[in-house]
């Protein structure tokens, strides 16, 4: 029942948006900026994440983990945006 709530929500949510104003080209131009700031940041993070699994063991392992997406997030960011 939450499930099916949360859907009817977000998708009402959504559709309202949609009728909303059409954006200015400069306001296109910085959602496009920040859609590739994102995707930057995420992928970083991922392959951080992804390098970081390879090393240690036990309790370390899920500590590199972290450390490597931390890192990759920041370095992603730092270059696509």
């Amino acid at each position: 029942m939450k499930r099916f709530l949360a859907v009817i929500t977000l998708g009402g949510a959504g559709l309202l948006t949609a009728c909303g104003p059409a954006p200015t080209p400069q306001q296109q131009a910085a959602r496009q900026h920040e859609i590739a700031c994102l995707g930057g940041t995420l992928g970083g993070a991922l392959i951080g994440g992804a390098i970081g699994n390879q090393f240690g063991g036990g309790s370390g392992k899920d500590i590199l983990t972290a450390a490597g997406a931390v890192a990759g997030g920041v370095e992603g960011q730092r270059f696509a945006c």
